[in-house]
């Protein structure tokens, strides 16, 4: 997708820019149900800003812990590629706190500082990538990652809409937690803790097969991942399916 706006390196959104921005969410979000906004929040991410396609992924520390959202299967590879390595400009912008743009992942500071995680999302046509924290009371509960096809840094323009559009997407997921009744089934995370139970639940026959902690078992998951070109969750699978042992 290519930004609603002209593409360069000018100043932040003007009056008449900020018109047309506010035109442009209330259109996307017209017609949502609560349950609905975030999504259409992201939506309009890719279709407002220069970049490529987006994801959300939420996490309950410091590493991301499970996709949430993505525009479209590029971007769902990449937030599963991040969360397998552990390494990526995600798990940078939750470590941090902090939004970390990655600019061009083919050379440079940037490839050098995920290798694996660049060589891969490069595989997939990925040439940059922009984490954006979801903070919440000083701590990131996810990222906004946004991804371009091509190399090159997010523009001053762009960064002006991404990072109020991530408070904007905290804001509402936070509501649609704050709606759920107490002690019931959380149905707006249902996908996403799908996926997440699988590994938690092959985590949890690692520790008590290799007698481990937790970190250690999800390292031995990813590491087994790795090696077979697999998904975190795809091993998880396997795992639990007993398609696959460990030994020490």
């Amino acid at each position: 997708m290519g930004s609603a706006f002209p593409e360069d390196a000018g100043p932040p959104f003007g009056a008449e820019d900020l018109k047309r921005l506010s035109q442009a969410l209330a259109d996307s979000l017209a017609g949502t149900a609560g349950i609905e906004t975030p999504a259409a929040l992201c939506r309009a991410c890719v279709d407002l800003l220069d970049v490529t396609g987006a994801s959300v992924s939420l996490s309950g520390n410091t590493e991301a812990q499970m996709l949430w959202w993505s525009s479209d299967p590029v971007a769902g590879r990449l937030a599963e590629a991040q969360y397998t390595l552990g390494d990526g400009p995600c798990q940078s912008a939750l470590a941090l706190a902090a939004p970390v743009l990655a600019a061009d992942l083919t050379q440079g500071v940037d490839a050098r500082r995920w290798p694996v995680f660049a060589q891969q999302a490069v595989e997939q046509g990925v040439r940059a990538v922009f984490s954006i924290p979801l903070a919440a009371a000083g701590l990131a509960v996810g990222t906004l990652d946004l991804y371009r096809d091509r190399p090159g840094p997010l523009s001053e323009r762009d960064r002006s809409f991404a990072f109020p559009a991530a408070d904007a997407i905290t804001t509402a997921l936070l509501a649609l937690q704050a709606q759920e009744p107490p002690g019931e089934e959380a149905v707006w995370l249902n996908a996403a803790e799908s996926d997440h139970e699988e590994v938690h639940h092959a985590t949890g026959m690692l520790m008590v097969f290799l007698g481990v902690d937790p970190q250690q078992a999800l390292a031995r998951l990813r590491a087994h991942a790795f090696t077979r070109g697999q998904s975190v969750t795809e091993a998880a699978r396997d795992v639990l399916a007993g398609r696959v042992r460990f030994d020490d």
